[in-house]
């Protein structure tokens, strides 16, 4: 409730006037964005982008995406609502949380808006055969609007990731009218995480880029009345000990649709 006094020829006037209510006012979503578990694709050492851009997880990927719901269990994180991108390496991630957390047959979404970046023309070739010095300084200087032969732009992948999130869920009636706290699953990828890292924390792009996103690691944010919120970034200490494919192998990756 607004209260204004209205000076009228030296007399007071009492207008009552009704604030609008906020819609974000008693609502509060915590997003756990998991990243999926380790590919095919990823443990091909200096690939610009997957051979095959569907590939499914390895058995040390699967061990990866159990400890980490194993971990959510512990924690005692329930989920409200689970989306997992479509391809199958999240697919199956998301199959192994839910194993992991004790609840293998709970529902999940498949998502195509969340997708790893695409980028056909370049897919099992060699980052440094597609990727030589002009074509990363035309990356470095172009950032999220490069675009590389037939493939998608990061600033396209945000555009369609971001839209998904805000239609489905943050201006979604159905979900911004029930009041209370909702914890929220995303599976998805590397890449399309760091878009969205982009698209929530507004950091330079190049600093997204460089942004580890270890397989299976958790990056919490949360969104309310004050809008978005930091919890954790790349989180993968459940992992410590079944190893990952950048942290302790070592490899390098191209770094598009791995």
């Amino acid at each position: 409730m607004v209260i204004l006094f209205v000076c009228r020829f030296f007399g007071l006037r009492l207008i009552l006037l009704e604030t609008p209510e906020l819609i974000h006012d008693n609502v509060e979503f915590d997003f756990y964005f998991i990243r999926h578990g380790e590919s095919q694709s990823n443990v091909t050492p200096g690939i610009a982008a997957g051979v095959n851009f569907d590939a499914p997880m390895t058995d040390r990927g699967h061990k990866q995406a159990e400890a980490a719901g194993t971990r959510l269990g512990e924690e005692g994180v329930k989920f409200d609502k689970i989306y997992s991108s479509s391809l199958v390496r999240a697919v199956q991630t998301t199959e192994g949380v839910l194993k992991g957390m004790g609840i293998p047959d709970a529902d999940f979404e498949r998502v195509d808006a969340i997708i790893e970046k695409q980028t056909p023309a370049w897919r099992g070739k060699l980052a440094k055969d597609v990727m030589p010095t002009e074509v990363r300084l035309t990356m470095a200087e172009k950032g999220q609007f490069f675009k590389a032969a037939d493939g998608e732009t990061m600033r396209w992948v945000e555009r369609r990731a971001s839209n998904w999130l805000e239609d489905e869920v943050l201006y979604n009636e159905a979900w911004y009218k029930k009041p209370g706290k909702h914890t929220i699953a995303v599976v998805s990828h590397g890449d399309t995480m760091r878009a969205l890292l982009h698209y929530i924390t507004g950091i330079d792009n190049r600093l997204a880029m460089r942004t580890d996103i270890f397989n299976c690691s958790i990056s919490r944010f949360r969104f309310g009345s004050l809008g978005w919120s930091i919890g954790t970034i790349n989180d993968s200490s459940h992992t410590l000990a079944l190893g990952d494919v950048v942290r302790d192998d070592k490899i390098v990756q191209g770094g598009l649709g791995v």
